[in-house]
């Protein structure tokens, strides 16, 4: 319990001391802040460089992910012939240039665009219909085309 009061109000006391002209000297900030974590000064350093690793490796990752999504927003824009967007090819450009769809969403694209294609066609359209048979359409359809060329062989104006 002494612990927790010496280190809540030592610090603050110290400060208010400082501040009246203590006359310490305040050289020795890295020394303090190293002890301050309970490691000397090389772990302290080595714990530095450490972090500041990390931080590059989660920006990294964060670039990626921004052109990853920069990617698909790009895709749609192509796909619905929406104006381009700069910011957009600047993040692509920042990560590298060479960031893809995931192999998920591009399979997933493409299982959409051969069913859009499909339905694309007047065929596709036709068989979307429920209770429609094209096979007895196109037997009705070859039919009635023999009928009319049987009856353009009778007809004397033609």
């Amino acid at each position: 319990m002494a612990f927790m009061v010496k280190t809540m109000v030592g610090g603050q006391l110290k400060n208010l001391t400082g501040s009246l002209g203590g006359g310490e000297d305040k050289g020795d900030g890295d020394k303090s802040a190293a002890e301050a974590q309970g490691m000397n000064r090389e772990e302290y350093e080595e714990y530095q460089k450490q972090l500041v690793e990390e931080k590059m490796e989660r920006d990294a990752q964060f670039t990626q992910r921004k052109a990853e999504r920069a990617t698909l927003r790009s895709h749609f824009r192509d796909k619905y012939r929406l104006p381009k967007n700069e910011t957009d090819e600047s993040q692509i450009q920042t990560a590298g240039g060479g960031v893809g769809l995931p192999r998920e969403l591009a399979k997933m694209i493409e299982e959409d665009t051969q069913e859009e294609g499909e339905r694309a066609s007047a065929l596709g359209q036709l068989a979307s219909l429920p209770g429609l048979d094209l096979g007895s359409l196109k037997d009705k359809a070859q039919a009635t085309l023999g009928d009319l060329k049987q009856s353009a062989e009778k007809c004397h104006i033609m």
